[in-house]
């Protein structure tokens, strides 16, 4: 059997602190070669088992499904500039400090504040007809009366612009086809400004999902400066392919369109942190994080309170076990991921300082339904050993590692060049639920968590534990 064999080489850095203080920081100074480090891995063999049998089998299954259970129940959704979002951050916050973790304290966050109020979509010609609507978030509102207009269908952005002459003074709707999220997903960003660019006045745009039992998807949408900002809802795919159809046959179709859609001052929100300290370079950390608001429809339970409570369940399974490793484990919580990262922005210009000291970031955003394994983006080297890593989950068969770790709240940091790390499970099937009435607990599987958890948990304490830090080149 042949071997990759490879040796890191750093630098170890004396960094002042003044008053004659002074700490080291260990940037992978070893000439290891990779057999090495496989046996190093490979000792974590039973940690590994101990993780699984806890989290899956023993006494701690289904706890992060329960706690979860209990949150969204309780609060229910958690949009960004709420009251229930507050409400979820006093709750969390109070729950670390009783599980006994380190360092847990809020950071404070500038986040938006937008309401939707009251909406609706009626078709009145060429029948009346009340349409399930979404607004999509930072949209501006209707006048009181409302909006009242014929529509026009197109298929994409490249037809819009062949029929801009007909758009003005009209609703536009867009029955774009699905392809997958990324690709699709910027007729809901995009929609409204380049309707009005056209001279619409409002944009309907048909949700972003694969499947549909009549039910519409919200979002995030952006303005532009100097581009008019008009109303701008998701509507069912359902009746986005029938207006198609009537538009096709030359029928002439009139919506009225009311949306009390206001956005607010930016408002204060925090982000939650807590710890289990390292015990021989504390000052290097490993990051698992998930976000705790959500949008205003369903409870967020899978969008993203699956992904903040494995989070949480993995320090929760590690202190269990009277784990402690040798870099810090820190979980982040963050506040505002659906308006763009904006909690997790903010916190990356506070701590990116010490971001030589960063391992890995990991962080789950696609759902908590059974994992297949990891996203990781990082150098070969890293990649190689993040494969080791997951060969410790083969009692699971949860071993793959596949290119491209992401994740709206990790991504700066990943392009800054610290390794990330993110969970794969049914994408497709998470679309399904994505940001609508549909993201509720009834989502969740406890079983399929806790295995999540595990995998979680496994991965982030051998990077915390491992005497070396991920290499970057």
């Amino acid at each position: 059997m042949k071997f990759l064999i490879f040796t890191f080489v750093g630098v170890v850095h004396l960094l002042s602190l003044g008053a004659g203080k002074a700490i080291y920081r260990h940037d992978m100074v070893s000439q290891r070669t990779f057999q090495e480090i496989q046996k190093e891995i490979a000792r974590y063999g039973d940690v590994a088992k101990a993780i699984i049998q806890l989290a899956v089998y023993g006494n701690a299954q289904n706890r992060s499904y329960d706690r979860l259970a209990l949150l969204v129940d309780t609060i229910g959704p958690r949009l960004s500039g709420s009251k229930n979002l507050e409400m979820a951050i006093g709750i969390m916050h109070q729950s670390l400090k009783d599980n006994d973790l380190d360092n847990v304290h809020l950071e404070p966050v500038k986040i938006p504040h937008w309401e939707r109020g009251e909406e609706s979509a009626v078709m009145l010609k060429p029948r009346i007809h009340t349409m399930a609507i979404l607004g999509l978030g930072s949209s501006t509102g209707t006048p009181p009366e409302g909006i009242t207009a014929e529509v026009l269908v197109v298929h994409s952005f490249d037809e819009l612009k062949i029929r801009a002459s007909e758009a003005k003074g009209k609703i536009v709707v867009y029955n774009q086809a699905y392809v997958n999220y990324s690709t699709t997903v910027k007729y809901r960003i995009q929609g409204a400004v380049e309707a009005a660019k056209v001279g619409a006045v409002a944009s309907l745009i048909r949700s972003v999902t694969p499947f549909s039992i009549y039910s519409p998807h919200t979002g995030i949408q952006k303005y532009e400066d100097g581009v008019p900002k008009i109303p701008t809802a998701c509507i069912t795919v359902e009746d986005a392919n029938m207006m198609s159809r009537m538009a096709s046959r030359g029928v002439k179709i009139v919506i009225q369109l009311k949306m009390e859609a206001k956005n607010y001052p930016d408002t204060e929100s925090f982000n939650i942190v807590a710890e289990i300290t390292g015990i021989k370079y504390p000052e290097q950390i490993v990051l698992v994080s998930g976000h705790l608001d959500s949008w205003d429809v369903g409870q967020g339970a899978m969008d993203d309170g699956g992904g903040a409570f494995i989070s949480w369940e993995a320090l929760s399974l590690i202190r269990d076990l009277g784990l402690r490793p040798k870099r810090t484990l820190r979980l982040v919580l963050w506040t505002a991921e659906e308006q763009g990262g904006i909690g997790s922005f903010q916190y990356y210009q506070l701590h990116k300082v010490n971001i030589s000291n960063y391992s890995l970031v990991m962080e789950s955003d696609a759902g908590t339904f059974l994992p297949t394994g990891l996203q990781f983006t990082g150098s070969p080297k890293a990649r190689a050993i993040m494969k080791e890593v997951m060969s410790l989950l083969q009692p699971l068969n949860i071993t793959q590692v596949l290119s491209h770790g992401q994740g709206e709240d990790i991504n700066v940091w990943i392009q800054a060049g610290v390794p990330g790390a993110s969970l794969i499970d049914n994408l497709y099937k998470y679309f399904f639920f994505h940001h609508s009435h549909g993201d509720t607990m009834t989502v969740m599987d406890p079983k399929q968590m806790n295995v999540a958890a595990a995998v979680w948990a496994v991965v982030s304490y051998v990077v915390a534990d491992m005497e070396e830090m991920l290499p970057r080149f």
